[in-house]
């Protein structure tokens, strides 16, 4: 079993109706470039994490032609959800629209092997440019969300932990946050995060972060390949 992620595939049906080259051509056919490398290298005993912002649709039902041409790729895939993903529901609707075939997160963990798979979308944090006094409620509740999801795997006996966030959990000065605690105390393995794009990903966070192995895996980060995160026998992370 091999573990693999990228974040912010930004789909938008086919063919899109929100064509990604216009934040730049390497955007270009983005998504056949994921779908080339993700058929290369995933076979079905893999597992793919998926740090949200998966599809632009507003409405779960029209999001369904971009959660179905996941679920036609080999793996298992598992999600959280990103600031963009508003088609986003409750666990049990989006279980019973793809029949169970995708892995959503939300106040809960993922058995894989020895790993437990833990993760929430997260928020900015205090002292980030943009952090606003709005925002801290948002940012309070993702960290009972993010808790609560480490809390399950530690009750269910996981010491190894593969946590996914959407957001980077420091602001744009790296400086430690209500994440980073929680990474320490459950002594986090690895953090996956996506969001960063263009310059922002070039500052992004990396290395490793109270103990966490910390790496953006934002599609465009990643030249639209997946990043191997942990590999059957000695592991990458």
């Amino acid at each position: 079993m091999n573990i693999f992620a990228i974040a912010d595939t930004h789909l938008s049906g086919d063919p899109p109706t929100k064509p990604m080259d216009v934040f730049g051509s390497h955007w270009h056919n983005h998504w056949e470039k994921i779908k080339t490398d993700w058929l290369s290298r995933v076979t079905d005993q893999d597992i793919v994490l998926l740090p949200g912002d998966i599809s632009w649709a507003m409405r779960l039902a029209d999001a369904m032609v971009d959660l179905n041409a996941i679920r036609q790729l080999p793996g298992r895939k598992i999600l959280v959800r990103g600031n963009h993903d508003y088609w986003w529901q409750t666990i049990g609707k989006m279980n019973k629209a793809v029949e169970n075939e995708l892995t959503f997160l939300q106040n809960s963990f993922a058995a894989a092997g020895n790993y437990a798979i833990c993760g929430s979308r997260g928020w900015l944090c205090p002292g980030d440019r943009s952090f606003t006094a709005q925002d801290n409620s948002i940012y309070q509740r993702e960290l009972l969300r993010v808790r609560a999801s480490l809390e399950a795997a530690t009750a269910a006996g996981f010491e190894q932990i593969i946590l996914m966030l959407h957001y980077p959990p420091v602001n744009d000065k790296h400086e430690p946050s209500g994440f980073t605690e929680l990474i320490g105390e459950f002594q986090v393995k690895v953090c996956l995060f996506g969001h960063l794009h263009s310059e922002s990903a070039t500052t992004a966070p990396r290395g490793i972060i109270n103990g966490a192995a910390c790496h953006l895996v934002a599609c465009d980060a990643l030249d639209f390949k997946l990043k191997l995160i942990l590999q059957s026998g000695p592991d990458t992370l």
